[in-house]
């Protein structure tokens, strides 16, 4: 049934690329790159309105011709970004483990626990990367490689200062810890400090806070930090780190990411920009340092 020149085909083929354009632009939300679309968009559409009501030969022809070139710009410009984005839609309905389960962490979450509440005791460092749908091998290479079967010695043994494998993270799989002191990118974004809830100040988020948050940002790795400065256990998932908590509660908390995938974050649903489920608070800089966290 057809409305003029206008066909139910027609409507069908707008609405996939408004849906498949607005998609994109929530993948993005929140980026350097959304600013500068935004921006530009803004731009155009202010060049296309002068341009065709003073009837400009030259600005007419500067939207038709430049606009892809603009385009290709922004996507080398900012690549780190679209990376993400499609990384996420990779992710959405499990494609890298399409027709396979992700092995389940349950004897390695109550031990990870188990070291962090030791290290807080002890107010020494760690860093420990879970392993989940998006590879880390690329990481990995960046560390030494252990290949090791995972205990709790073990990995109170990597943090213990003196050890050599203390600094950088430690990354893990359900039945390996993969590597140690691995080197992560680290955030370059600015929290300020704020106060903790439990008596403490926090200064500017740490190394080892940032690189818990640049990765969980990058890639659907769940990270669990523990300061150097005051002890405070953290959790970071998302680009999002958790408030300090105690060790019960940080073993609920990673069987909760690890273990109980809700329908919405399997099939990469997301409600208002984030995947359906709960995610940890905002930046907090409880356990955070100015210098190594």
């Amino acid at each position: 049934m057809a409305f003029g020149s206008f066909s139910w085909t027609n409507a069908l083929e707008v609405t996939a690329i408004a849906v498949v354009f607005y998609a994109a632009l929530r993948l993005l939300r929140g980026t350097t790159a959304m600013s500068v679309i935004r921006g530009m968009v803004l731009v155009v559409v202010a060049i296309t309105l002068i341009g065709r009501v003073a009837d400009s030969v030259v600005l007419n022809w500067i939207v038709d011709n430049a606009l892809a070139v603009l385009l290709i710009v922004v996507l080398l410009v900012f690549q780190p970004e679209f990376r993400r984005a499609f990384e996420h839609v990779g992710r959405a309905g499990g494609v890298r483990h399409w027709g396979s389960r992700r092995q389940p962490y349950r004897a390695l979450i109550p031990m990870a626990a188990t070291v962090a509440h030791r290290l807080s005791q002890q107010k020494a460092g760690g860093l420990f990367v879970f392993e989940r749908d998006t590879g880390l091998e690329e990481y990995a290479e960046a560390g030494v490689r252990l290949g090791a079967e995972p205990t709790t010695d073990l990995l109170e043994s990597i943090f213990w200062p003196g050890s050599p494998l203390h600094d950088g993270a430690v990354l893990l799989r359900p039945s390996e810890v993969v590597a140690a002191s691995v080197i992560l990118p680290t955030s370059t974004g600015d929290f300020p400090s704020r106060g903790t809830g439990n008596g403490q100040n926090g200064g500017h988020l740490g190394t080892r806070h940032r690189a818990a948050l640049s990765i969980t940002e990058e890639t659907d790795a769940i990270a669990v930090v523990v300061s150097e400065e005051t002890g405070g256990i953290s959790l970071a998932a998302s680009g999002l780190l958790s408030a300090p908590m105690a060790p019960a509660e940080l073993e609920a908390t990673l069987s909760r990411h690890l273990h109980s995938r809700r329908w919405g974050d399997r099939f990469g649903i997301r409600l208002l920009g984030r995947p359906l489920g709960r995610h940890p608070r905002r930046p907090s800089t409880a356990g955070g340092d100015a210098t190594g966290s």
